[in-house]
């Protein structure tokens, strides 16, 4: 089982940056990937970012290749994702998402969520 804490949301203006993280506690050396979702008001959680664990590949939503990067620190288990150029429409409430594997069994933990508020 992993335990998975936000923290760095906050409010920011359209254009500004935020780095949000999240610290995974519990089994780690489980763990396949790390990302982030996010959530906005009326809709469903979407994907935003991921980073495997052991090798470091990441991957990105379309809507925010080029303004947003994810990165790890294995030794701390801490996952990080810096927000660039941020807009209206990135507004939402952030997930941490860690997805812990044993053999081919595969198990999703979230975070409580962090809230980013973006104004113009």
């Amino acid at each position: 089982q992993v335990q998975l804490v936000e923290s760095g949301g906050g409010l920011v203006q359209a254009g500004g940056s935020l780095r949000l993280s999240c610290a995974a506690s519990g089994r780690t050396s489980n763990i396949y990937y790390m990302g982030w979702f996010r959530q906005a008001p009326g809709k469903e959680r979407e994907f935003v970012a991921k980073i495997s664990w052991s090798g470091g590949s990441t991957y990105y939503a379309d809507s925010v290749k080029g303004r947003f990067t994810i990165s790890r620190d294995n030794a701390k288990n801490m996952v990080y994702l810096q927000m660039n150029s941020l807009k209206a429409e990135d507004m939402a409430v952030y997930y941490c998402n860690a997805v812990y594997r044993v053999w081919t069994t595969t198990t999703d933990y979230w975070g409580q969520g962090t809230q980013v508020t973006v104004s113009s």
